[in-house]
Protein backbone atom coordinates (compact mmCIF):
# COMPACT_ATOMS: atom_id res chain seq x y z
CA UNK A 1 0.00 0.00 0.00
CA UNK A 2 1.09 3.42 -1.11
CA UNK A 3 1.96 5.74 1.75
CA UNK A 4 2.37 9.49 1.38
CA UNK A 5 2.70 11.45 4.36
CA UNK A 6 2.64 15.12 4.99
CA UNK A 7 4.43 17.91 6.58
CA UNK A 8 5.12 21.38 6.87
CA UNK A 9 2.34 22.94 7.48
CA UNK A 10 1.46 25.27 10.46
CA UNK A 11 0.81 28.75 11.98
CA UNK A 12 1.76 31.69 9.87
CA UNK A 13 0.72 35.36 9.55
CA UNK A 14 -1.00 36.65 6.33
CA UNK A 15 2.17 37.25 3.59
CA UNK A 16 4.12 34.45 4.90
CA UNK A 17 5.35 31.51 3.18
CA UNK A 18 5.33 27.75 4.37
CA UNK A 19 6.89 24.96 2.05
CA UNK A 20 4.75 21.58 2.39
CA UNK A 21 6.41 18.12 1.50
CA UNK A 22 4.87 15.61 0.59
CA UNK A 23 6.68 11.68 1.02
CA UNK A 24 6.00 8.70 -1.20
CA UNK A 25 6.70 5.20 0.44
CA UNK A 26 7.93 4.23 -3.21
CA UNK A 27 9.13 5.58 -6.33
CA UNK A 28 7.14 8.72 -7.60
CA UNK A 29 8.16 7.71 -11.13
CA UNK A 30 5.10 5.01 -10.75
CA UNK A 31 2.41 8.03 -10.66
CA UNK A 32 1.24 10.13 -13.56
CA UNK A 33 0.53 13.20 -11.28
CA UNK A 34 0.95 14.07 -8.04
CA UNK A 35 -0.93 16.89 -6.58
CA UNK A 36 -1.64 19.02 -3.57
CA UNK A 37 -5.60 19.80 -2.46
CA UNK A 38 -7.16 21.22 0.35
CA UNK A 39 -9.91 21.51 2.78
CA UNK A 40 -11.41 24.70 4.11
CA UNK A 41 -13.80 24.23 7.33
CA UNK A 42 -17.30 23.73 5.49
CA UNK A 43 -16.13 23.54 2.59
CA UNK A 44 -15.61 20.80 -0.15
CA UNK A 45 -11.84 19.57 -1.21
CA UNK A 46 -10.32 21.63 -3.87
CA UNK A 47 -7.21 21.10 -6.25
CA UNK A 48 -4.41 23.52 -5.95
CA UNK A 49 -1.77 22.57 -7.83
CA UNK A 50 -0.77 18.95 -9.56
CA UNK A 51 2.69 18.33 -11.55
CA UNK A 52 2.74 15.30 -14.09
CA UNK A 53 5.33 13.03 -14.70
CA UNK A 54 6.75 15.27 -17.17
CA UNK A 55 7.08 17.92 -14.69
CA UNK A 56 4.00 19.83 -16.51
CA UNK A 57 2.10 22.39 -13.51
CA UNK A 58 -0.64 23.44 -13.09
CA UNK A 59 -2.89 25.81 -10.62
CA UNK A 60 -6.04 26.91 -9.14
CA UNK A 61 -6.62 30.14 -10.12
CA UNK A 62 -7.13 31.46 -6.24
CA UNK A 63 -3.19 30.25 -6.17
CA UNK A 64 -1.25 31.68 -9.31
CA UNK A 65 1.62 33.53 -9.07
CA UNK A 66 1.56 32.64 -5.33
CA UNK A 67 1.68 29.12 -4.96
CA UNK A 68 4.88 26.55 -6.97
CA UNK A 69 4.09 22.89 -7.08
CA UNK A 70 7.84 21.04 -7.55
CA UNK A 71 9.48 17.24 -7.23
CA UNK A 72 12.28 15.43 -6.49
CA UNK A 73 12.31 12.27 -8.06
CA UNK A 74 15.50 11.26 -6.02
CA UNK A 75 13.55 12.03 -2.60
CA UNK A 76 10.36 10.66 -3.97
CA UNK A 77 8.87 14.15 -2.58
CA UNK A 78 6.75 16.37 -4.11
CA UNK A 79 7.30 20.09 -2.80
CA UNK A 80 4.26 22.83 -2.49
CA UNK A 81 5.71 26.30 -2.03
CA UNK A 82 3.30 28.77 -0.54
CA UNK A 83 3.96 33.16 -0.50
CA UNK A 84 2.17 35.67 -0.22
CA UNK A 85 -0.49 33.60 2.15
CA UNK A 86 -3.51 34.65 2.77
CA UNK A 87 -6.41 34.00 5.60
CA UNK A 88 -8.31 32.65 2.38
CA UNK A 89 -5.35 29.80 2.30
CA UNK A 90 -6.32 28.02 5.62
CA UNK A 91 -7.13 24.68 5.11
CA UNK A 92 -6.15 20.77 5.51
CA UNK A 93 -3.39 20.41 2.88
CA UNK A 94 -3.38 16.62 0.94
CA UNK A 95 -0.96 15.25 -1.15
CA UNK A 96 -2.66 12.91 -3.89
CA UNK A 97 -0.83 10.72 -6.31
CA UNK A 98 -2.47 8.75 -9.29
CA UNK A 99 -1.15 6.26 -11.62
CA UNK A 100 -2.19 6.21 -15.58
CA UNK A 101 -4.63 3.06 -14.21
CA UNK A 102 -6.56 6.11 -12.12
CA UNK A 103 -5.83 4.76 -9.23
CA UNK A 104 -5.26 7.44 -6.79
CA UNK A 105 -3.57 7.85 -3.26
CA UNK A 106 -4.15 10.33 -0.63
CA UNK A 107 -2.29 11.63 2.24
CA UNK A 108 -3.83 12.18 5.66
CA UNK A 109 -3.25 15.90 5.64
CA UNK A 110 -1.31 18.82 7.18
CA UNK A 111 -3.29 21.66 8.80
CA UNK A 112 -1.63 25.23 7.14
CA UNK A 113 -3.50 28.17 9.57
CA UNK A 114 -3.30 31.44 8.25
CA UNK A 115 -4.03 34.17 11.01
CA UNK A 116 -2.39 37.29 13.12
Amino acid sequence: QVQLVESGGGLVQPGGSLRLSCAASESIFGFRTMSWHRQAPGKERELVAGITIGRSANYADPVKGRFTISRDNGKNTVYLQMNSLRPEDTAVYYCNAERASARKYWGKGTLVTVSS
